[in-house]
């Protein structure tokens, strides 16, 4: 199943880097048994697990602990934190620039969620993804009338839309519109996300790195989205899953299996395990 696409990778891992949904978890927001024992033999191999995700924090607090995780970052980088989710590290929307996004996703037909400390605020419950959010992060939503008064601590703006062409019009539009003030990705093809400018999976691998103290050249990375490239491209070793976007597969070093067909498994039986950096 190995396909090299970049060309050069490590030939030395000391540290994995994972995406979270689409990636480690099966498309029911499950562990398969096969993931978890992967998780196991790196561990007896000596090689550190992180995880990174557009999710808050909170919403991985369940699977960090099945996987028996020392850290991890949630907002896609934007907070790093500690199993009992104590911060290591925040770095949260501007004021300023979280009401403007609001404003533009709203002007646009989009749901908006404002993700605020540990909390999530909604306007709408009825909207279109809130269960499928509500199952993602095993949390329940907060309802407010605005989110006026709550723009203090904002880890991440999402705007949720089934219209996948204005969502990707969104992401342009607020981007020029928010300039260096915020990071503005989607994360899926129905949600698009404002970050803190800073807050990108890439700034995560390099926190992970010096947390561990392993050189960027010995972290391998497994992903699938657009949202995953910044990784992609710091890691020595980037692995796109079967069900990964074109532009992932494009920017990575090898292909694996899908999430839901024991892809992250793979992935590190071949492509890591044999890299293992021998102390």
């Amino acid at each position: 199943m190995a396909k090299a696409i970049r060309g050069n990778p490590s030939s030395r891992i000391s540290l994995v880097v994972s995406d979270v949904d689409g990636t480690l978890v099966t498309h029911d927001k499950t562990l398969a048994a096969s993931t978890i024992a992967a998780a196991q033999a790196l561990r007896q191999a000596g090689i550190a697990l992180a995880i990174v995700s557009s999710r808050p924090p909170r919403g991985m607090a369940e699977t960090a602990a099945a996987l028996g995780l020392e850290m991890f970052a949630g907002f896609n980088g934007a907070v790093v934190v500690r199993p009992d989710l104590t911060p290591i590290e925040e770095n949260y929307v501007p004021a300023d620039a979280a009401a403007a996004a609001i404003a533009a996703l709203g002007a646009g037909g989009a749901d908006v969620w404002v993700f605020n400390g540990n909390d999530w605020l909604i306007s709408n419950l009825a909207g279109g993804y809130v269960e499928h959010e509500r199952r993602t992060v095993r949390f329940d939503p907060i309802v407010v009338p605005n989110f006026d008064g709550h723009l203090d601590r904002v880890g991440k703006i999402v705007g949720s839309s089934s219209d996948f062409d204005r969502l990707a019009g969104l992401e342009a539009e607020i981007s020029r519109q928010l300039g260096p003030r915020a990071a503005v990705r989607r994360s899926q093809r129905y949600y698009l996300d404002i970050t803190h400018a800073t807050a990108d999976k890439g700034h995560a691998v390099r926190a992970f790195a010096s947390h561990w103290g392993v050189p960027l050249d010995e972290v391998a990375v497994l992903g699938d989205q657009g949202n995953d490239l910044p990784m992609f491209a710091v890691a020595g070793l980037a692995v796109a899953m079967g069900n990964a976007t074109a532009e992932a597969k494009d920017g990575a070093d090898f292909l694996t299996g899908s999430n839901d067909a024991d892809g992250w498994a793979q992935a590190i039986r071949e492509f890591v395990l044999p890299r293992a950096v021998k102390r």
